[in-house]
């Protein structure tokens, strides 16, 4: 415990820090880097808390959604060119 908070909390706390400031990226490459950083640890934070399993699947989902779009070939076809 530090500062009288938990340590559960504070990987809360962190993980919540980290998705704040994945929003501030303006390259979206960025911000899905970032964003799996804190589902990780949104996962531990899930797993910390006696297994809360609405957390651990949301932020599962989420992390696996960022690692598909960080990884798919992007094929110019969703891309308007200017």
């Amino acid at each position: 415990m530090i500062y009288g908070i938990s340590y559960t909390e504070w990987v809360g706390y962190l993980a919540s820090l980290i998705l704040i400031l994945s929003f501030t990226r303006k390259n979206v490459n960025h911000l899905r880097i970032i964003n799996s950083l804190g589902a990780i640890l949104f996962v531990a934070y899930g797993f910390m808390l006696a297994t809360s399993w609405p957390i651990i699947i949301t932020n599962v989902f989420i992390l696996l959604l960022n690692i598909y779009y960080l990884t798919k070939k992007d094929t110019g076809k969703d891309t308007e060119k200017n």
